[in-house]
């Protein structure tokens, strides 16, 4: 049985047992297709198949896109790797428990290692000091809502160690910022205009392709209210907004606010895989493919470069994918 028929029912039983309501898997070798297949539902109560088109809201699949816009910008001498963040959003001022405030880089920021982690009590918070995580509903632009963690000590010292974190709508607000317009021109000028990836934007080109959202169930997946917040045993209990994507007024969130198909991921990684062109140069595709946090302390069996996590050790890891192999995924 070849790869096309292992990943075709596996995909197909998956759909069956309801362990999702829909997918879109693309496999590539050296660039030519080996699986392009649509399964499933991208609305299951109204009988809406999923095709190679359907639009998925992006949630951290937002990060890897919004960091190539960053490194794209570098190239282009609009800031530098070693800047301070603070140069570029006067706003951004947190401090560490003791009440020191650290230098934060825009290599921090890339890396996850500013001391900045993912806290879903920030959004439980009264709703004069809430922190949405870019999931929420929200008409807080970028300084409003993100200046309000200045409040927040930082977890750890910047550079001491890695955390997943929001630090990506932190680099989101200074590309807008360094770009004197909105994230997403940045993000279509530097990235997603080269690339044509023409659906990956922070709103919906097409209504009529958006898959529905999609919540864990006891059962079976259910369809999500708004907003959604998950049980209480949770892993991840900040809530989500299935209509946020359509809120023009809600801030663009580097880190989870894009929409867009699943070619249009495979384009970027393409890029990058095959020396960056025509977003940034060899050097920098290769960095962005490579370990960038050394060791300091982190997940187990993983490193992270610009891009994505990348596996060490697969057993530590927990993953079937081999040492080398670039990761990265959303809710």
């Amino acid at each position: 049985m070849g790869i096309a028929e292992r990943v075709g029912r596996a995909v197909d039983e998956a759909v069956s047992e309801e362990q999702v309501v829909g997918a879109v898997v693309l496999v590539y070798q050296d660039g030519e297709p080996l699986v392009c297949k649509a399964a499933g539902y991208a609305d299951r109560e109204a009988q809406i198949p999923v095709r190679l088109d359907t639009i998925f809201r992006y949630a951290s699949v937002t990060k890897p896109i919004v960091a190539a816009t960053a490194l794209a910008m570098i190239e282009a001498g609009l800031f530098r790797l070693d800047d301070a963040v603070s140069d570029f959003l006067a706003w951004f001022r947190p401090r560490t428990a003791d009440g020191h405030e650290p230098r934060i880089t825009i290599r921090h920021l890339l890396t996850h290692t500013s001391g900045l982690v993912y806290d879903p009590a920030l959004e439980a918070l009264p709703p004069e000091r809430a922190v949405s995580l870019g999931l929420s509903n929200s008409e807080l632009t970028l300084e409003e809502n993100f200046s309000r963690c200045n409040a927040v000590p930082l977890a750890f010292e910047p550079g001491d160690r890695w955390a997943y974190s929001h630090a990506t709508d932190i680099l989101g607000a200074l590309i807008a910022t360094v770009y004197g317009g909105s994230l997403e021109a940045a993000v279509i000028r530097h990235v997603t205009g080269p690339l044509r990836m023409d659906d990956a934007r922070f709103h919906v080109t097409d209504p009529k392709r958006l898959s529905t959202a999609y919540a864990d169930g006891t059962e079976r997946p259910i369809r999500m209210p708004d907003p959604w917040v998950p049980a209480e045993d949770a892993e991840w209990r900040a809530p989500f907004s299935p209509a946020r994507i359509f809120n023009p007024k809600a801030f663009q969130s580097g880190g989870a606010g894009m929409a867009g198909t699943a070619g249009d991921i495979l384009k970027l990684l393409e890029a990058f895989r095959q020396g960056g062109s025509p977003i940034v140069s060899l050097e920098t595709a290769a960095a962005a493919l490579s370990n960038q946090i050394g060791d300091v302390p982190g997940d187990p069996g993983m490193r992270f470069g610009y891009l994505g996590g990348i596996i060490t050790d697969p057993a530590l890891a927990g993953t079937c994918l081999p040492a080398g192999a670039v990761r990265w995924g959303g809710v």
